[in-house]
């Protein structure tokens, strides 16, 4: 599995196209704002010969869904996402505007699959498993591929730390049920690969994190 993280928008969030040999691959997060970010992910694809067929989103928080409707436009994909956080996503641009005064010109395309817990996203010869894990928005998820013992976390896990849970879709009683019954469970080897910030593994979330102890 080939990995390709991008770091977009203001708030340095971390986009990943994810492909394999069949050169399928999924957009995870795509948080690209400016021009020169959705011109660098379409040559990222288009110069490795990648066809993509999913775009999903770990959560509905504008900074990882800046991108959505420039993949709708050129890819023809539709953004999946957990049902809780539908509403988010297709509200982008007037929470562009409210919070941060940024302007989005594209229409928000509507919605794609709507996902829950358990359900099986698939791409070439790999697969990702929703896990949900409440607690930054109600429609966190994290993304897990087995085969590859590797977990993209939005932002319900980061690099010894956690994502907020003082906005007004946060639950901190939500967010600790997750990192109980989710993010505790995953194997120890699994990589993390995060929303923001550099990569980690469960082993050391587990023993240097103070959430997880």
């Amino acid at each position: 599995m080939n990995i390709k993280r991008m770091m977009c928008n203001p708030l340095q969030e971390n986009c990943y196209v994810v492909s394999d040999e069949t050169k399928e691959c999924v957009i995870i997060d795509c948080g690209a704002y400016y021009d020169e970010e959705k011109e660098a992910l379409a040559s990222y694809i288009d110069q490795n010969d990648l066809k993509p067929v999913h775009l999903i989103a770990t959560h509905g928080h504008l900074d990882h869904n800046f991108g959505n409707a420039f993949i709708f436009n050129k890819y023809g994909l539709q953004v999946e996402i957990c049902a809780e956080d539908q509403n988010l996503v297709e509200h982008l641009r007037e929470h562009a505007s409210a919070l941060f005064g940024m302007i989005i010109k594209e229409e928000q395309p509507p919605t794609g699959r709507l996902l829950k817990h358990g359900d099986i996203i698939t791409f070439g010869k790999h697969t990702l498993k929703v896990l949900q894990t409440p607690g930054h928005s109600h429609g966190s998820a994290l993304f897990y591929c087995e085969e590859e013992q590797t977990v993209f976390t939005g932002d319900t896990l980061f690099r010894m730390s956690i994502g907020r849970t003082d906005f007004p879709e946060s639950s901190w009683t939500e967010m600790e049920n997750s990192l109980k019954t989710v993010v505790k469970q995953l194997p120890k080897e699994t990589i993390v690969l995060s929303g923001h910030g550099p990569q980690s593994t469960i082993a050391d979330e587990l023993q240097f994190n103070l959430y997880l102890r």
